[in-house]
């Protein structure tokens, strides 16, 4: 079943600024209790959410590419595994950006943490950091895991038929799954679950 969908919130995209959003973001993470998944089998692995200024806010992603060896073909936010030599989570997003996507952690501002997201079918739990990029940056793709770095508009996403959802069923139960359609590319799978988490959280504006 395919259910158009209004966007989690009841923003006024056409006026946010990116100012707005970053103090608001930061403001609600550290007011909620986030959902944090204990160790245990699943790999961790770490993400950036960043935010830039293009004249309105805008979300960052990274289609990697078909070759590369997990969610191949697929749009994802910047980030992967955990090495042991990370000092934390945030570092692991950060160090996998700069190999990424070529984006310096100099110039990521943290605002906080989002909640913990598991993908089903490769055993990875995900740890989403929101990051505001702050100064000018020249994307840098790898090649051999990110094909290209893809910018969404927030009010894209955020708007009136931003989100789109359907039923999928697993182990007999039918679970919500959601895609954001956007210039041909669609993003879905836990990537749109943390889309989908960050625009719950900020729903409604200041």
């Amino acid at each position: 079943m395919d259910v158009a969908g209004d966007g989690p919130g009841t923003w006024s995209t056409d006026s946010v600024t990116l100012d707005q959003l970053v103090a608001l973001t930061r403001r609600r993470l550290a007011a909620r209790q986030r959902r944090v998944v204990p160790p245990g089998p699943l790999v961790r692995a770490a993400v950036l959410v960043p935010l830039i200024d293009r004249g309105e806010p805008h979300l960052v992603f990274a289609k990697r590419t078909e070759t590369v060896g997990t969610h191949r073909g697929q749009i994802a936010f910047p980030g992967g595994t955990v090495d042991p030599e990370d000092a934390s989570l945030l570092e692991a997003a950060l160090r996998e950006c700069e190999e990424e996507i070529g984006l310096p952690r100099e110039t990521v501002e943290p605002l906080g943490e989002l909640d913990d997201t598991e993908t089903f079918a490769t055993n990875f739990v995900i740890t989403p950091w929101v990051g505001v990029v702050r100064g000018p940056v020249t994307w840098r793709p790898d090649g051999a895991e990110i094909e290209r770095v893809i910018e969404v508009p927030f009010a894209a996403l955020s708007g009136p038929g931003g989100l789109r959802v359907e039923e999928w069923e697993r182990d007999g139960v039918l679970r919500p799954v959601y895609f954001f359609d956007y210039n041909g590319d669609t993003i879905w799978g836990a990537t749109a679950r943390i889309v989908k988490h960050y625009l719950d959280l900020v729903a409604d504006g200041p």
